[in-house]
């Protein structure tokens, strides 16, 4: 089953801003459910060749096949020979740390004092930070990333800076003030009531507000006093209106220098993870990244807790840090989602960070199909959100986040996809080709936006 590949696709001026009605035409592809491990198509995959994906008021209405489309009155927008798939939802990704990608670093902690955090500190400027969020954002869509789970820095104006930045854009994204007061450079510590006030101030100015969402952002335990994540777990428990509780983001487990350091910190502690459970911070809008260095305990307990795990492997592999084992987060019922890190992270491409993946289980003897490697970047890291009902997939009420992907960008992507003798095949093949040079289009809330800044 091969979608027809169009040398050279007719395609309709770009969707106007505020435009209440768009009919998208393409290879429509997008998942009911998790689709388990098997390459075998299950029967959640639901893919319409040459389909049309209908959009009003920002959300799906209707996905049709080829031989229904909609009536003359429906503007629309011919991707023919394109793969319209959900837009790739990023669950930890760092703004500033566009700064630092490729730089040499010799571990995760000597790279933090080398390069990450001399970068966030730069983020003290005002107008660096509002441009640094400006670039971070459009170049989140220019790989195809319409949703994101972020960190920012410690400043207040940097955090204002990324939310505005993504409201203009229409998008959906998770991010709050990363919390540090202790074991980080003087210019990067804040002090726990004035951070409070900060947090506080921020959750009623975003938390709700349109497609934005809070999350409170203790950077990793060293880091954090126990006064300041005693402090975040009193604002975790806060339902506001808009959006009910706050999510909260952290690092755990992801270098095995680190671990040492922590059961130095917290020698009463289980494990590391341990340490936020003891702090009450593990709940379902609990996301936690890396998470390499976990045993069956902890595994059990994230999973009693239904918090998340965002794998990401780029990072991992470069940084040396290890091989997340998902097999085992799996078999432990622990949610998992692909995520980019950057800037240990070499490339924003979620598609680059599924390839990676790929390769890092199948170190372990294990295999990620292209299945479950989508379903991570989309409705499966929605649902680690709690917004699987609006986000990361093509049922009516979605949101319409949309990327128009080209099947192939050059004569050996279209000469390797055009020998493929199943969809999973060709699915599999693009995923470990493509990049963000095959995004041809990206709509966010069924408004095509300018993803390439000039």
């Amino acid at each position: 089953m091969s979608p027809r590949e169009a040398s050279a696709p007719a395609i309709a001026p770009a969707a106007a801003p505020g435009r209440e009605r768009v009919a998208l035409r393409g290879d429509v592809l997008h998942l009911r459910a998790d689709p388990g491990a098997a390459a075998e198509a299950p029967p959640c995959v639901h893919f319409e060749p040459d389909g049309w994906l209908l959009a009003e008021g920002g959300r799906v209405v209707e996905l049709r096949a080829a031989d229904a489309p909609p009536d003359p009155s429906w503007p629309r927008e011919d991707w023919r020979g394109h793969l319209l798939l959900p837009g790739f939802i990023d669950l930890h990704v760092h703004a500033p740390q566009l700064d630092v990608i490729g730089a040499w670093g010799d571990g995760l902690l000597r790279w933090l004092d080398d390069f990450t955090y001399p970068a966030e500190a730069r983020w003290a400027d005002a107008e660096h930070a509002r441009r640094g969020a400006g670039r971070f954002v459009r170049q989140l869509l220019a790989h195809g990333t319409t949703s994101a789970m972020v960190f920012p820095t410690v400043h207040r104006h940097g955090v204002d800076a990324l939310f505005e930045a993504a409201r203009e854009q229409g998008m959906c994204l998770v991010s709050g003030k990363v919390l540090m007061d202790r074991n980080v450079p003087e210019a990067l510590r804040d002090e726990v009531t004035q951070a409070e006030r900060d947090c506080v101030a921020l959750i009623e100015s975003w938390h709700g507000r349109e497609r934005l969402r809070y999350a409170l952002t203790p950077r990793f335990a060293p880091a954090c006093s126990d006064e300041q994540l005693r402090m975040c777990a009193r604002l975790l428990r806060i339902e506001h209106p808009r959006a009910g509780a706050p999510y909260l983001q952290t690092h755990v487990a992801e270098n095995r220098d680190e671990l040492r350091w922590v059961r130095e910190l917290y020698p009463a502690s289980r494990s590391y993870l341990d340490v936020y459970a003891g702090f009450g911070l593990l709940g379902r809008r609990s996301v936690l990244a890396h998470g390499i260095w976990l045993d069956d305990a902890d595994r059990a307990l994230l999973a009693e807790r239904g918090s998340t795990l965002a794998f990401s492997p780029s990072s991992n592999l470069f940084l040396g840090s290890g091989l997340f084992d998902w097999a085992r987060a799996d078999a432990a019922g622990v949610r998992v989602a692909v995520a980019s890190d950057v800037g240990a992270g070499t490339s924003l491409c979620q598609l680059r960070s599924a390839a990676e993946a790929c390769k890092v289980l199948a170190l372990q003897g294990t295999r990620l199909s292209a299945w479950r490697a989508l379903y991570a970047l989309t409705r499966g890291a929605a649902a680690a959100l709690e917004l699987e009902p609006e986000l990361g997939h093509f049922e009516p009420g979605a949101w319409a986040d949309v990327v128009a992907w080209r099947w192939a960008a050059g004569e050996l992507q279209e000469h390797r996809l055009g020998l493929a003798r199943s969809l999973h095949e060709r699915l599999y093949a693009w995923l470990h080709m493509a990049d963000e040079r095959n995004v041809a289009a990206v709509y966010v809330a069924g408004r095509r936006v300018q993803h390439r800044p000039s």
